[in-house]
């Protein structure tokens, strides 16, 4: 089986500092590969989950193999808070 279609056990944290915002990593690596900045930015992480990643899987909010292939290349996957899209439509 290649690389890329391989499961992964990952760890899903939420921020403490901005609502919607999570870090997905490896279970076994944690956060050792996010840089200290984003650290910082992000705050104390709460864990949200701890889940079996498959490349057919549906998450939620992000594309699963962008999921992936970050995780692999990176060490970790930033999934970003949703845009309100009602504040930016104009007013009825």
């Amino acid at each position: 089986m290649s690389e890329a279609f391989k499961p992964l056990i990952i760890s899903i944290f939420k921020s403490t500092r901005k609502d919607e915002m999570y870090l997905y990593v490896e279970k076994s690596r944690g956060t050792a590969d996010v840089p200290d900045a984003l650290k910082e930015m992000f705050g104390p992480t709460e864990l949200a989950m701890t889940m079996l990643l498959k490349a057919d899987q549906k998450l939620a909010r992000a594309d699963t193999d962008k999921v992936m292939s970050a995780i692999r290349a990176e060490g970790y996957y930033l999934q970003m808070p949703p845009k309100i899209e009602s504040m930016l439509q104009p007013p009825e």
